[in-house]
Parts: structure tokens; sequence; C-alpha cells
């Protein structure tokens, strides 16, 4: 079966090629049919599991569409070329592909496919190189957003915020969430913003920037609904505990529904965060006024209880 498929991807090849060539009869290379017999071509090597070669034939359909001027199918072919090298576990290359397969579909003027691609791309390499999925995820955020779609943008922007916090790039990831906070703010998606915020203090605390932390909880009182909300009681109560240095408290509010059940990597910021200092404030026993005073009273009879001599 797969010697037959080889077979059929060598004469596809040959086809391609004959298609290429001109002639005195024949100035001007058919390049479609050259790319459709090498799509043919690669499709048998793959079926064939021959991926290398198949990877060559994407790669050369890819030139063909070029320079027939198919920018958009060019960009299609050098995808699968890209997910061949996956399949033979050359990652890095294969996300070079996708780039580049990328910056076509923007040339051809289809920014979105470009976007989803780069995405895409960022889920593939994300397992192994977090620094280069967070760069495609901003990439692909930074096409959206030029092209106005807010809502698509943000979600790949939140995609990069949750991988630098993962990798404890903390000043970085400060930035992102702020990016991502001011998107919601402009789509109107204000509980989010508060979810956010919440993000963003975590981040700030891990930073050891409690004055930051506090500006974030300040600035977000100017959003609708955020004053009195759950997040705005769990947030004063988290700085007040950090402030104070009292474990319990930070501890209480770290371990609360509320943001235990936020992404992972910040549910997992939260109950790793420690308080400046180390110790828990220990409330200082009050002594009930009126049992102070009955043992005054006490000691004065127990002075006098002899009666005078």
């Amino acid at each position: 079966m797969a010697a037959q498929k080889i077979n059929e991807a060598h004469e596809h090849i040959a086809k391609a090629e004959k298609y290429l060539k001109t002639s005195f009869m024949k100035w001007k290379p058919d390049y479609d049919s050259a790319a459709s017999e090498y799509a043919k071509a690669a499709v048998a090597f793959k079926n064939a599991k021959q991926y290398d070669e198949a990877k060559e034939a994407y790669l050369k359909e890819a030139e063909a569409h070029k320079d027939n001027r198919a920018l958009f199918h060019a960009a299609k072919a050098l995808e699968q070329a890209g997910m061949m090298l996956k399949e033979m576990q050359r990652l890095p290359e294969a996300i070079q592909l996708i780039e580049k397969a990328s910056m076509m579909y923007v040339e051809n003027g289809t920014p979105d496919t470009a976007a989803m691609a780069l995405d895409r791309a960022g889920k593939l390499i994300e397992p192994i190189n977090l620094e280069k999925a967070v760069e495609l995820y901003q990439q692909a955020a930074s096409v959206f957003e030029n092209e106005e779609r807010l809502r698509q943008a943000v979600e790949l922007l939140g995609k990069a915020s949750r991988l630098l916090v993962r990798a404890r790039r903390f000043d970085e990831a400060a930035a992102s969430i702020q990016k991502e906070k001011n998107m919601y703010k402009e789509i109107e998606n204000y509980p989010t913003c508060f979810k956010k915020t919440i993000a963003q203090v975590l981040v700030h605390l891990h930073r050891n920037d409690f004055v930051a932390a506090d500006k974030c909880v300040r600035e977000s009182y100017s959003i609708p609904g955020f004053s009195g909300s759950e997040d705005c009681v769990a947030l004063e109560q988290l700085l007040e505990g950090y402030d104070q240095q009292d474990e319990d408290q930070v501890f209480s509010v770290c371990n609360s529904p509320l943001i235990k059940y936020m992404d992972n990597d910040y549910a997992k910021l939260a109950l790793s965060l420690k308080v400046p200092g180390g110790g828990t404030k220990k409330k200082s026993p009050v002594t009930p006024q009126g049992v102070a005073g009955t043992s005054k009273t006490e000691e004065e009879d127990d002075e006098y209880s002899g009666g005078l001599c």
C-alpha cells in the first residue's frame, strides 16, 4: 500500500514538473496545474507516512501558487508543510513555516486567517517553549486588534498573560493583564474587568509591589458595578491582610471559591502568595472592662477585709 502511494506521488511530481516547463509553443508555465499536482503528490506521500517528502511537495505547491500570485493558497500549502514537520517532531521549523504563512495571509488581505494560524502555532509550541508561545499569541492578538476585533484579540492576549504568569515573568504579565483589562472595559465586559483586577493584584503582590496592587483596586472603583461587588470586598480584605501581615486573612481570601476557581495559573499564584514578615498577626486578647473592674473591687475589699484596728 505504502509503495503504491509513493509511486503515485512520484507520478504527480512528474506531471507537475511537466506543467512548469516552457517550450516554443508554450511561453508561460502552468502554475495552477503544477500546484494541483504537487498537492496530490503531498497527500500521497503523507498517506504513505513519508512526511519529509510530503513536506517538500507542499513547499513546491506553495512556490507554484506564489508564482501564480495566489497567496492565500500558497500560505495554506506552507501551513500543511508545517504540519508535516510537526509529524516529524521538528516543531521549531514547523512554527517558522506557519509564521511565514501568516505573513502571506496578511499580505493577501485575510488577517483573520493569519491570526488563527498564529494561534494554532502557539498551541503547538506551548508545551516545549512558553516564550515562543507568548510571542505568537501576542502577534495574533495584535492582528485582531488592528482589525478592531477586540473580543478575539483579548482572548489571545489572555493566553499570553497566563503563560507569562506561569513563566514567572511578572513585570510583563502585569502589563499584559492591564492591556486585557483596558480591552474588556472598551467592550463593556465589566465583570471580567473585576477578575482581571484580582489577577493584577496577585501579580503585583508577587512582585512585592503593594503600592501598585493598591492602585489597581483604587482605579477599579471607576468601573461600573465594582464597588460593593464580591470581587471588591475580597480584594480589600486581601490588601488589608497583606498590609497588616495577617497570614490567616490572606490565606482565607486566597482559598475562597472566588479566587480558587479562577484560571489555574492565577489560582496557583494565589495559593503561593507569601505575606512579608512571615508571621500571622495575632489579635491581642481584650479583657472585658467589667471583669477588670470586678477584680479591682475585690482587691479593695480584700484590703479592708480585716476591718479597722
